[in-house]
């Protein structure tokens, strides 16, 4: 039998990492020892429903993390100096803070940090999707620590769970908006940050908004506070909701008749709650980055955008099938 105590995983910090994330915090999960989550803020509300043993808030600056691990460390006395950890950010940084708040942690090699790691892993094939090499990395980790590693593959979906709570904060938006019980579609027009210097954002979403409204469809975006400006440039006339949690964000993608957004973390909450959705690429890799779902429709390429035209087409095809 295992002396090991609790794990501690140090999650991604992008919400659309966090999502595909969930197959691997279900294995560790699975193994049967408290599970001790160190992530983003933000991800707290996100992952209320999954089960989990503890949350420690992570800033993002090693001094103050590595604070905040070794309190929760010491505060488990004994059992605290036979838990375990697994990073799943390549950074440098992530592995200097298990390191100094003295949990032993397994993580790829990436960032010179393996001498930081007790148990170091060699990165597979580059080709695989993000949630295959984190799935890998995880069961890899439970393989070196004699504990059940599971499913060699992360099964289809992400399998986010959603709270009551999410749910209806979700139904109180669209009350307010006057949409209880109506069809409508989802979009979110921005997507933050440069992919190796280019905007991630289609160009084209005040196009497809006009063009789906003259079909007859209700057409709403719900963007972070920090996002709304620029989400009413790229789509002036759609019905623009209040913000929202990401947990019952999660709850409205699920709601809506099809999402339509970019290659963002947006298209990866929409997957993680089994929305029907369509991710639009234009810089980023579909085969390493789409949505992890078989309700999730892909279009347009790395270096190639898909035109107006066909994001309409296909839209009214996804929509015809949810009739």
């Amino acid at each position: 039998m295992s002396d090991i105590s609790c794990l501690y995983v140090r999650l991604p910090n992008w919400v659309g990492d966090v999502c595909m994330s969930l197959p691997s915090l279900r294995a560790l999960h699975a193994s049967g020892l408290p599970l001790v989550i160190c992530a983003r803020p933000w991800a707290r509300d996100l992952l209320e429903g999954v089960a989990k043993q503890d949350f420690i808030p992570m800033r993002g600056k090693v001094g103050p993390d590595r604070a905040a691990v070794s309190a929760h460390r010491r505060a488990l006395g004994a059992q605290g100096r036979r838990a375990r950890g697994l990073l799943l950010p390549d950074s440098l940084s992530s592995a200097l803070v298990f390191r100094l708040a003295g949990v032993p942690s397994a993580g790829y090699r990436d960032d010179g940090r393996s001498f930081l790691l007790r148990w170091p892993v060699s990165k597979p094939d580059d080709s695989l999707h993000a949630v295959q090499s984190w799935h890998y990395l995880t069961r890899e980790a439970l393989r070196r620590w004699g504990l059940p590693s599971g499913p060699a593959e992360p099964g289809p979906t992400l399998d986010l769970p959603l709270t009551a709570a999410h749910r209806d904060a979700a139904s109180l938006a669209l009350e307010a908006a006057g949409l209880a019980g109506k069809r409508f579609v989802l979009i979110a027009p921005t997507a933050t940050g440069l992919h190796k210097g280019r905007i991630k954002v289609w160009p084209g979403f005040d196009t497809l908004t006009r063009a789906l409204q003259a079909l007859g469809h209700t057409v709403v975006m719900c963007p972070p506070p920090a996002e709304t400006e620029e989400a009413r440039r790229n789509a002036p006339t759609a019905l623009l909701l209040p913000p929202l949690s990401l947990g019952a964000f999660a709850a409205l993608t699920a709601r809506a008749a099809l999402v339509i957004c970019n290659d963002s973390g947006v298209s990866h909450v929409a997957a993680a709650a089994a929305a029907r959705e369509l991710t639009l690429f234009g810089v980023t890799r579909p085969g390493r980055t789409g949505p992890w779902s078989p309700r999730a429709v892909c279009l347009g390429a790395e270096n190639a955008w898909p035109s107006a035209e066909e994001v309409v087409q296909q839209a009214e095809t996804l929509l015809h099938e949810t009739q």
